[in-house]
């Protein structure tokens, strides 16, 4: 084992959280997920592993919120029928399946995998079903996502309240829009070495790639696609809290530079994403413009009906030139993906995904044995028709939960809910367009905790949510509407 730079930093600041404020581990908490391509340990034993930034603050995070509440606020979140619940019955049936799964299906089929020839170099290959270092490492994955759920649960039930979430989005939001400036300056520049302390991951780092002409934005991740994923889940976040009127002027200006990061980020997730957020968005305006809602944002109805189509065709006929160039860049990005190479891996992935999940009759292979480009097949093919079942019980659960309906401050609690299950929903569908491992990142269960906690039937006594609740200090700016 040995330890990278951002890895003692981490522990530097969990040991300060661990003697400081509860509520001030959440925003740090929040802020670590920005860092995906830094190791904070790495883990020859295992062929050379990395332990993310995000994963180590977990540890302290958790700690933390169990020294400051004990175990009662993280067990309610995993009580029968809770969203909770069938997480924790995913995560063990998960487990259960990478122990047993590989050595039941032996010689069956096989599977997609990574093959590590060292500590630092490895690839995917074809490879008969066995148990591997790669079952190890998503169960250990698939357990932290299930403690992030019940810790960040667990928070907004004994101190958290809305406004923190709002305040911890905006300081991430703000930092990785910073991150994907410095990537393209530092490109340009030939100065890449000074974002070498957040690229230390054991991962194929495509940070230098270009494709149109552009640089392909990867910020602190290992690739656009990585960058374009974890963005586009910033801006849905932004977006729904600037249509509900919440720190406009703030939500507002980092929605905008955010969907420019995306549109740059050449990344065809990115585009994609931003296809299904912008119309969702578009249509819960719409529907409360119907309904009356003073919240709606009928310049931003406008806009999407007739301005930008108007101004697009007006960009047309001034510059006649720019319909090639136009055409030739979506063409590489999106038309031609197919015929590249990397799309004829990723449809191959996807073939024999769907293959290990017919030979393994519905079951799957176990979690950690197989890759995918699709999260649903991801799905399919390491934990089955059980697993999928289980995790869409579980997002099903997280999106219908209701907000409360009290009105007055609650309404910034309301807005906090739409907002972080539209994350969600940008989460799954760049999942569903490029997933590969059933790791979603910490910043899905982040916001599924944070909606489940918040969107509840009655607040329970005591809790930030009800008039008697008391909060500790925390550093963040009032929440406003306009």
């Amino acid at each position: 084992m040995s330890l990278e730079f951002m890895g003692l930093v981490t522990i530097i600041v969990g040991c300060v959280i661990l003697a400081a404020p509860v509520t001030w581990a959440f925003p740090v908490m929040v802020l670590s997920t920005v860092f995906g391509a830094a190791a904070a340990i790495s883990l020859p034993a295992l062929g050379g592993p990395s332990v993310l930034v995000p994963s180590l603050f977990l540890v302290f995070f958790a700690t933390r919120l169990f020294m400051a509440a004990g175990e009662g606020p993280l067990l309610a979140s995993l009580q029968p029928f809770r969203p909770g619940f069938w997480l924790l019955l995913l995560t063990g049936f998960g487990l259960l399946s990478a122990i047993y799964f590989p050595k039941l299906f032996d010689g069956v089929t096989e599977t997609m995998t990574v093959e590590r020839v060292t500590s630092t170099r490895s690839f995917i290959s074809l490879s008969p079903l066995r148990f591997s270092s790669n079952n190890i490492t998503q169960s250990v994955y698939a357990v932290g996502g299930l403690v992030c759920f019940a810790a960040v649960f667990a928070y907004f039930r004994h101190a958290g309240k809305a406004g923190h979430l709002i305040s911890a989005i905006l300081l991430l939001a703000a930092v990785d829009i910073g991150f994907a400036v410095a990537d393209v300056i530092t490109y340009f520049s030939g100065t890449e070495y000074l974002l070498g302390f957040v690229r230390t991951a054991n991962y194929a780092l495509l940070t230098a790639a270009e494709k149109g002409g552009l640089k392909r934005i990867s910020g602190t991740f290992p690739e656009a696609s990585a960058f374009s994923e974890y963005t586009l889940v910033l801006f849905a976040v932004m977006a729904s809290l600037w249509l509900d009127r919440v720190r406009s002027r703030e939500t507002g200006i980092l929605t905008a530079l955010l969907l420019l990061a995306l549109l740059l980020s050449t990344s065809a997730t990115a585009l994609i994403g931003v296809a299904v957020v912008v119309p969702f968005l578009w249509t819960r305006a719409l529907l409360g413009a119907m309904k009356g809602s003073a919240k709606a944002r009928p310049v931003f109805l406008a806009a999407c009906v007739a301005f930008i189509p108007a101004a697009i065709l007006t960009a047309f006929v001034l510059f006649p030139g720019l319909v090639d160039q136009l055409h030739q860049f979506v063409e590489e990005m999106l038309l031609s993906k197919a015929e590249s190479q990397s799309g004829r891996e990723r449809f191959m992935w996807n073939a024999v995904a769907f293959q290990t999940f017919l030979d393994t009759h519905g079951f799957g292979a176990g979690l950690g044995s197989a890759r995918a480009s699709s999260y649903i097949l991801v799905l399919l093919s390491n934990v089955g028709v059980i697993g999928f079942v289980l995790f869409a019980t579980f997002v099903s659960a997280v999106l219908a939960a209701r907000p409360l309906r009290n009105g007055g401050a609650l309404d910034i609690g309301n807005a906090t809910v739409r907002a972080a299950k539209t994350g969600l929903i940008a989460s799954l569908t760049a999942a569903c367009v490029s997933g590969t491992v059933y790791d979603l990142g910490l910043m899905f269960y982040i916001l599924a905790g944070s909606a489940a906690a918040l969107a509840s039937e009655r607040a329970p006594v005591g809790s930030p949510l009800s008039a008697s609740g008391n909060l500790h200090s925390f550093p963040v700016a009032p929440v406003r509407r306009r």
